[in-house]
Parts: structure tokens; sequence; C-alpha cells
């Protein structure tokens, strides 16, 4: 999706290269104020009729062109976001959250590694893009077959290695035999929240990587739609404050 209009210029650009916002989904059929302000709905309106929000990484953000543009993810199953994709017509408006982001390439690290499968690929492409010539990484992308593998650009020394499910691999076995390279490694490794638990596992406690050095999360999870995935990461995270959906109020762009 690309989008752009005069609510673009309230989104700042981020230093992180895993910058990523809310989009708010109206629900169907519900009448919300012209302004559409959160604080409002939630005030005004049953729980039932409140918008649903999505999390997406930012592929990209052009304040000069006046484009943001995310990249969706067709799981070829039946959800919220499918539905509303398919209804935008060019001109709606598209209320996003603002910009967050938690990781950036640390030039003090020898080398990088970036892991993880079609969902993370956003944010290991704009990693990719951000990198200085002479940086050393390896990428693993963990991908249905062939045909899901894209082009990616970077000046850095770089090794690309697509990881395919069709013929067996899984990015857990694909970080697991990897053989790393001398010296301290800042890693990214995001995905689906079974494989991710595995990994963290693997690299905090085999591979000796300290938690500064290591940007991990499950993005999503097999079985689960966001608002379970994201109640469950709450529970497994107890005591870790918890943010309010009325915190972070929706910014309106026009769809390009």
């Amino acid at each position: 999706m690309v989008a752009g209009g005069p609510g673009l210029a309230r989104l700042r650009p981020s230093p992180f290269t895993d910058s990523y916002l809310r989009i708010v989904i109206p629900q169907p059929g519900v009448h919300y104020p012209a302004d559409f302000d959160l604080r409002q709905i939630c005030a005004e309106l049953p729980r039932a009729d409140w918008p649903r929000t999505r999390t997406y990484t930012v592929r990209a953000l052009d304040p000069v062109a006046g484009e943001l543009v995310i990249d969706f993810v067709n799981h070829g199953r039946p959800g919220l976001v499918p539905p509303w994709l398919a209804a935008l017509r060019p001109g709606d408006r598209v209320f996003v959250g603002d910009l967050r982001g938690r990781y950036r390439p640390d030039g003090a690290a020898d080398w990088h590694l970036l892991a993880g499968d079609l969902v993370a690929l956003p944010a290991i492409a704009a990693t990719l893009e951000a990198m200085a010539p002479g940086t050393r990484a390896t990428v693993l992308v963990e991908v249905a077959d062939v045909a899901d593998e894209l082009p990616l650009r970077t000046a850095a020394d770089v090794e690309i290695r697509w990881v395919h499910r069709a013929g067996g691999g899984s990015l857990t076995q694909a970080v697991r035999s990897l053989t790393f390279a001398p010296g301290v490694v800042q890693a990214f490794v995001h995905g689906e929240g079974g494989a991710i638990q595995d990994l963290r596992r693997h690299l905090l406690g085999e591979r000796g990587m300290t938690r500064d050095l290591l940007s991990i999360s499950g993005y999503w999870h097999h079985g689960l739609n966001d608002e379970q995935w994201r109640a469950a990461k709450a529970v497994a995270a107890a005591g870790e404050e918890r943010r309010s959906p009325r915190g972070n109020l929706p910014t309106p762009i026009l769809n390009a």
C-alpha cells in the first residue's frame, strides 16, 4: 500500500530501520466522527463498535515524495485486513498511529545477522538499504518457495540465503546450523512466535549473545489472531506496562 496526503507531514521519520505503526481499521457499518477522534469514539460508542488496529512495519517513508509504503503479506486466509484492503480506493482516508521503532544496525558490530520470515522482510529490506558499504551481514529469510523471493538492495557486503519451507527448510534450522563469523555480532531476529521462542533460547543460551545486541520478537503466531497473540505476549511478559489504545491517536492520510 502506498499512501500520502497532508497528514503525512505529521509522521516524523524514525532513526530505526524496523519502524512500525498501527493502522486503524473501522468496523464495517459503524458511523464514526468526521475527524475520527479515537478518544471520542471510545467514550461514546460501545466497545464492539470500536475500530480495530493492526501493527505493520513501514517499508519506506519518503517525506520529499510524500509517500508512505507498507507491504502486506497475503496468508490466503480470511481475516480483518484483506477485506479492508480490497475495499480501499484512491483518495480514501487511512488512519495510522505514530511511528515507533527499536532496532537499527550498530556500526560497532563486526557483523550482523538478519533472520526472519515474510512478515519480517520489510524491516530486513529497510535495514539492508541503510547499511553502509563494507558492513558485513548474513541474511536468512524463510519463505514458502522461490516464488516468494524478493530483490533486496544494499551497498553492504551481504550473504543472502532464502530458506524454502517447500524444501523442508525452516528459520530455526537455518539459524542453528549457521557458522558464526568471528567477532561481535548484532542480530535482528523476528517472525513466527513459536520459532522465535526457540531461537531466543538458542541465541542467548547456546550462542552466548547478550540482550543488548539482540533484537528478537514474535510478530505473529500460528493459530492466533493479532488480539490473541498480543494477549498471550502480555501474559508472558507479566509486569510490563501495557500500552493503551487511546494513547496513540491516529493520523489521517490519503491513500495514493
